[in-house]
């Protein structure tokens, strides 16, 4: 039998205001908490501006960037969200599927994984920093367009940054190799066969480059 409602007794919305009042607690608690982490500049501001963060320079894509950074934060953060540079993607957000990949002087790494204050002195290139001034394609880039090697597209860019840096250490991979080196990267649609078609495509181009 379907439940009945209960009576609309003083008892009963008594325990209605007790549950509504929890609930506020919770939510109210909840946003002292995330305040205390930061605060908020004035209307004519530039937003937020973290309590406990320091303004440093890094070298991304060969540019000089200034950028206000916590202790705690990581570079796919700094990349995405301050700099505007949403070509590094934020998967799983724990060093496991390599969407966030970056290049650290030339070699590949998870971004999720890296503290931005720790790399002030290090070379950092995301997928907006291969083509070049002309917009021309890195070649890799390239390899992909021609081969159409993937499909959501949402981990291409981490595979792109894996093989641009395993390609600088081995530039005429066989295809095991090529997949070895890009092994710290996922797919969720699965498609390996055709990202692989794509990349080797890439690792010619850039032996002809």
């Amino acid at each position: 039998m379907p439940e009945m409602d209960e009576p609309n007794t003083a008892e009963n919305k008594q325990r209605s205001i007790t549950r509504r009042r929890f609930i506020l607690g919770v939510i109210a608690g909840g946003a002292v908490v995330g305040a205390a982490s930061y605060k908020i500049l004035s209307p004519g501001g530039r937003g937020r501006v973290f309590s406990d963060s320091r303004l440093i320079t890094l070298n991304v894509n060969g540019q000089p960037r200034r950028v206000e950074v916590m202790k705690q934060e990581t570079l796919a953060f700094t990349l995405r969200y301050k700099l505007g540079l949403t070509g590094t993607k934020l998967g799983c957000d724990r060093a496991e599927c390599g969407a966030c990949t970056v290049l650290l002087e030339d070699v590949p790494r998870y971004s999720c994984s890296v503290l931005t204050n720790t790399v002030r002195d290090k070379k950092v290139t995301t997928i907006e920093g291969l083509a070049a001034a002309d917009g021309t394609l890195h070649p890799v880039q390239q390899g992909v367009v021609d081969e159409q090697g993937f499909q959501c597209a949402f981990c291409m860019s981490g595979f792109i940054m894996s093989a641009v840096g395993f390609l600088k250490t081995h530039p005429d991979p066989t295809r095991l190799e090529l997949a070895h080196g890009v092994s710290g990267n996922l797919c969720r649609c699965q498609d390996y066969n055709k990202i692989l078609d794509a990349l080797m495509r890439g690792a010619e181009y850039t032996r002809k480059a």
